[in-house]
């Protein structure tokens, strides 16, 4: 089967999101241009690094080159575009900068049958995002993951509507 690659250069709207309940959401990546629509499922500690990896990118642009605009842009607080139909699961996520365009440029690739082995002909979604526009994903991405259950201030682990069995405090419910 060959590749099927979601180009989006550049993209109008690139967002993330969740379906469900905390403790029980779905993560997705939506990215629209016009009427286009692709939405992509993902980890919820995969939206997280990709958020921080894009902060931390836009950081060293602007200290390696000044000159790079940053103009700020509003964030998307919108929910994502209905209905929802998942292309691909997300399996690796590439972060780049492309001088020529000015642009930064995520890859998401879908994740094989077998993780053991590369997926060369995994579907692409690729989208080209202005620093700014990249800035107010980054920041809507880390609110959307930290809208999910609070931790235990003890061991950290996330704590159910129902309770919360800590192992630190030897398994009394907190």
């Amino acid at each position: 089967m060959s590749r099927v690659t979601y180009l989006y250069n550049p993209v109008e709207r690139f967002v993330a999101g969740t379906v469900g309940q905390p403790g029980e959401r779905t993560f997705f990546l939506q990215a629209r241009t016009g009427t286009r629509i692709t939405t992509v499922s993902l980890e919820k500690s995969q939206v997280a690094a990709l958020a921080q990896r894009v902060d931390m990118l836009i950081r060293d642009l602007r200290r390696t080159n000044p000159s790079i605009a940053l103009i700020p842009t509003n964030r998307d607080e919108a929910p994502l575009e209905q209905p929802i139909f998942e292309e691909f699961r997300v399996g690796v996520i590439s972060l780049s900068w492309d001088e020529a365009k000015s642009l930064i440029c995520i890859e998401c690739e879908a994740i094989g049958d077998d993780p053991e082995e590369e997926n060369e002909d995994g579907d692409l979604l690729q989208v080209y995002l202005a620093p700014g526009a990249a800035a107010a994903f980054a920041t809507r991405s880390l609110i959307v993951v930290d809208a999910g259950r609070m931790q235990c201030p003890f061991c950290e682990i996330p704590i159910d509507p129902q309770g919360h069995l800590c192992p630190r405090a030897n398994g009394y419910r907190r």
